[in-house]
């Protein structure tokens, strides 16, 4: 019986891939006595394949999945670059899929998703706009400003959806009483952000928010200091997730503000291999001598419902797998995970999202990342108080 993941293991989008085959080997340990499925014991064989970063690439590599190996069940993370299109090939072939590290909103309108209808096979479990949106609020009404916002938005999944004047930042901004500069999307890649940089200056921009890849943040930020654009606040999501990216910025990393998925103080518990959130990262610390990153927690849950969904499957038939998908209701090492509940949509579950700010570290790390503000999930505990820059 094979599990399929898709994720980018190389490109511009590859530290969101950077834990999976860690990750997978702790997971073949976890299944090395097969799994019972309609009483019928099974081998597992995990199955992972590069998206190179590429929606053309994650599309074909999931139809290979499907056509070739003969998955049971797809699992997929990392962008809606990625995510989507593995998940679009498994609605079309009738394959069960669970998805994450994807915005709600750019994983099922970027898809075409109907509310009343949603979909038949692909399942979701990630946070949503409303929160990130929530939480960079939450951070910046604690830091003296002038409300004024610059937005940087590419032209991806994801800024198309930050940006979006309906669904994005825009409407939201405006009734709490910030003032958005949005000077219009530009191409990932971009090595000139001297247009935008000139319309924060021009508006007295004190926040600069956006979803960037980490490439783009480094010249963004570095244009802006050379142009001489002081922000109070960064807060960007994409870019500032991982510390390889942070300690790449040197000293214009410290003070950074990003969206907080999943850290080792988060208070849950694997219920696959019962580790705490801490005792998962510390694991991966000691496997690899690298920093936990925030995608350990996601890429581990989506197996713990690939586990619990197999368990429960009458078979391995397509149709049985997906029932069993959409049925699960477990505590993961992410937060709970049920579909078909309190969701915004049947075929999302959302997870739980905080604020935190990059620190220069005492210890052998170069920076920490700190939990500033938890008023959008209280039960996650803060760190610290969100500084203003320099």
């Amino acid at each position: 019986m094979k599990i399929g993941y898709v994720s980018p293991q190389t490109g511009p989008l590859a530290p969101f891939g950077e834990a999976d085959k860690w990750v997978i080997d702790q997971m073949k340990a976890a299944f090395k006595d097969g799994i019972a499925i309609g009483g019928k014991k099974h081998a597992v064989q995990i199955v992972l394949k590069d998206s190179q970063s590429n929606p053309n690439r994650a599309g074909e590599v999931a139809n290979d999945l499907i056509l070739k190996d003969k998955v049971a069940l797809v699992l997929t993370a990392g962008t809606p670059e990625t995510a989507n299109p593995v998940s679009d090939a498994c609605e079309l072939n009738e394959v069960p899929c669970v998805s994450s590290v994807v915005p709600w909103q750019p994983w099922f309108f970027g898809r075409k998703g109907d509310p009343a209808k949603g979909f038949a096979w692909t399942y979701h479990l990630f946070w949503g706009l409303e929160d990130v949106i929530a939480n960079f609020t939450n951070g910046w009404k604690g830091v003296a400003t002038n409300k004024k916002v610059g937005g940087l938005f590419p032209n991806d999944g994801d800024g198309n959806a930050w940006g979006d004047k309906e669904l994005g930042f825009p409407k939201p901004l405006a009734a709490q009483g910030f003032a958005l500069t949005d000077p219009g999307r530009f191409q990932n890649g971009t090595q000139d952000f001297s247009a935008q940089i000139a319309a924060f200056k021009r508006d007295g921009v004190e926040i600069v928010t956006g979803v960037v890849i980490p490439p783009d943040a480094k010249t963004f930020l570095t244009q802006a200091r050379q142009q001489g654009l002081r922000p109070k606040v960064v807060t960007l999501g994409k870019a500032l997730l991982f510390p390889g990216a942070i300690e790449a910025l040197g000293d214009l990393g410290h003070g950074l503000t990003t969206e907080v998925w999943w850290t080792p103080s988060h208070p849950f518990t694997s219920s696959l291999t019962k580790q705490s959130a801490k005792a998962l990262a510390d694991a991966y610390e000691a496997g690899t001598g690298k920093q936990w990153t925030q995608p350990i927690g996601f890429a581990h849950a989506l197996f713990e419902v690939a586990s619990s969904a197999l368990s429960r499957a009458k078979s391995v038939k397509a149709a049985d797998v997906r029932d069993a998908v959409a049925a699960t209701s477990i505590s993961s090492v992410v937060g709970p995970v049920k579909w078909g509940g309190p969701g915004p949509m049947k075929n999302v579950s959302k997870t739980p999202l905080v604020l935190g700010q990059w620190v220069p570290s005492t210890g052998k790390r170069k920076v920490e990342l700190v939990v500033v503000n938890n008023a959008a999930a209280p039960n996650i505990p803060t760190g610290g108080t969100l500084k203003p820059l320099g």
